[in-house]
Parts: C-alpha cells; structure tokens; sequence
C-alpha cells in the first residue's frame, strides 16, 4: 500500500498523457489570402445577406452581356461593410449559373460615401446608415406637390453631397400640377441645374445625359417620383410606385432598397424615400460649403471674423448684416434661416 502510495506522489498535472497534435491546436494565422486572382465586380443589389454583383465592372461601362452573379461577404469583412456602389474582389463560382454562389473578399477603396444619420446627435451617439458608395452625382427629386416641397430636407441633401464631393442635381417632378418657381428660386444662388419634369412628359433625353457616363444616386422624400423617373429611363426595372395620401401628404415607402440599374455608360441607384436625413456625421464647419451665394459674403474680405458661427448671436457676422440691409435678394432670408438652424441642430 504504502509503495502504491508513493507512486501516486510522484505524479502531476505533467504526467498527463496529451496528444501530440491534437486537432484545432495550431494557433490561427493573422494573415489572409492576398486573392490577387480575384475577379472585380461592381455591387449592384443587397438582399438580407446576398448581394447582386456585375463580373468585370470597373470604371469602365459595363461590357456586353457582363454577367450578374450572386454573392455573399467574407466573414473577416464584417457585418454591413458592402453597400450598392461598392467595387469588390470575387472567387469562388463566377459564373453566374442558377444556383451558383460567389464570396466578396475584398472592398476596394471609396471614392464617396454616402450617409445618412438617424438624428442630429453627435458623433457616437447616431445610428448612421450608408446609402451608397460611389457614387459622383445626386438626383435630389422634388415634387412641386402631392407631396408640398420641403426646402429644408433639400438642404440637408445638399449638404451631404457637398461634403463628400458628389455633385448636386435638382429635380422637380409634377410641376404640371403646381408652379415650383418660388421653390427654385430658393436655390438660385447655389448654381446647381435644375431640370422640370411633368408626369407625362419626363425630361428622359437630359436625365439619360446626365447618368451617362456616371453612378448617379436618386434621393428623395417618399412619393415624389423617384421609382417613376427610374422606371422611364429603365423600363424594365419595374420599381414599384405608389400615391401620396391626399390628407397626411405622405408617400408609401414603394422602393424597400438601393438598387443600380445601367443606364448607357452610367448607373442610376434607387433609393428607399425617407422622410428625415440627420446630418450628425457631417462636420458642422462644412455646413456652409453647401451655401456658396452666403459662403462668398462670408470669405469676403469684409466678410466675417475667424470663428464666425454664423449663428442669430454671431457678433459682426457678415451674411447678417447683409440680410439686415437687404442684399441677401428675397429669398436671402429664409436661406440664411436655413443655414442657422442646420448649424444650431449641429452644434
């Protein structure tokens, strides 16, 4: 017994007997897969998980009969880190055969980010959501009414375009139902085109020059025409549309999701109408790039002090007094009004 004993004393947690090389022992490489012979494709649709990607899309316009397949995003890319606009890396099955499924490895880097936040907060305390990567031109699609325009909403696209560098293009749909010229006048100073659209006559030649050769990415309230104009330049994308509710002036959500259809050399992106577009990923200092007509008065020479807020208490702020006498034009006040409560909300 007492030998036994002994023995059992010579023992530790050592004596163990353990695998040599048990499975899932070696440590985890940091290092991935460079994929160098991956194919490049341009996201096109995202659908719960699955994204829709054209093969050989680069900055080039599309090739004929370019194929569209289905894929899904590598793991290591992260939940949400593929939007439409995206240009990506592919392997797996390209061929874009039914049933076939190709991963995306790789985002290639942004030219543009579209965002929108949920609120004004500031940074770290929004939901921000990208709307589309990419892209160098905005439609900002207006109704003249059903529903009424909502100069201040348009503001807010205006500001977010500046601020990443696209390139802002006004829409007003509808005008055969009411005069939008007080509207665009609003907008005069900023030196953005403006193009007029009826319900049964839709510019289809200007717009097709204005996506030619572009991503362009449509944004608007819902119910003002997005879909309608979509569906005129691609027939057969079928955007579903929808009426605006005579009483609320509301429009039904008809588009649920971004998608990019080719348009000659160019794309056009459908985006889901919303109706807010919180600015709090903006910084409030690029605010007044997206007001050139006040911007000048502000850079002037004589224009405002170092650090001018802008804001009602800003002392000496030159575009107040300018709209104090009168050289703001008519509607220089209600810009300006425009301009203080968008700095205020950021600020």
């Amino acid at each position: 017994m007492t030998d036994a004993f002994d023995a059992y004393e010579d023992w530790d947690e050592s004596s163990a007997r353990v695998r040599a090389n048990p499975r899932g022992s070696r440590p985890r490489s940091k290092v991935r897969p460079a994929h160098e012979g991956a194919a490049p494709g341009l996201v096109v649709g995202v659908d719960r998980g699955r994204y829709r990607v054209v093969v050989d899309q680069g900055p080039e316009p599309p090739p004929a009969g370019a194929r569209t397949v289905t894929a899904t995003a590598a793991r290591e890319l992260g939940r949400g880190a593929v939007v439409v606009g995206d240009r990506v890396a592919l392997v797996g099955d390209v061929s874009g055969t039914e049933g076939s499924l190709a991963r995306i490895v790789r985002v290639e880097p942004r030219t543009t980010l579209l965002r929108r936040s949920a609120d004004d907060a500031p940074t770290g305390e929004r939901d921000e959501r990208i709307i589309v990567a990419n892209a160098d031109r905005m439609l900002i699609v207006v109704a003249a009414a059903d529903p009424e325009p909502r100069p201040r909403l348009v503001d807010r696209y205006l500001v977010a375009a500046v601020d990443v560098g696209i390139e802002p293009i006004l829409i007003v749909t509808k005008t055969d139902v009411a005069d939008p010229a007080a509207f665009i006048r609003l907008f005069d100073g900023l030196g953005i085109e403006v193009v007029r659209s009826t319900r049964a006559d839709p510019p289809i030649a200007r717009l097709r020059e204005l996506v030619d050769g572009h991503f362009v990415v449509a944004v608007g309230h819902s119910g003002v025409g997005k879909s309608t104009l979509v569906n005129a330049l691609v027939p057969e994308a079928e955007r579903a549309t929808g009426l605006v509710n005579a009483v609320t002036g509301r429009g039904r959500h008809t588009s649920s999701s971004s998608i990019a259809f080719p348009v000659g050399s160019g794309w056009i992106v459908d985006t889901p109408g919303v109706r807010s577009f919180g600015l709090g990923h903006v910084d409030p200092e690029h605010v007044l790039r997206a007001f050139p007509d006040l911007a000048a008065i502000a850079e002037a020479e004589d224009g405002c002090p170092r650090g001018c807020t802008h804001l009602p208490d800003a002392p000496d702020c030159a575009i107040a007094e300018a709209a104090a006498r009168g050289g703001l034009g008519p509607d220089g006040p209600a810009r300006l009004d425009s301009l203080q409560r968008l700095l205020a909300q950021l600020r």
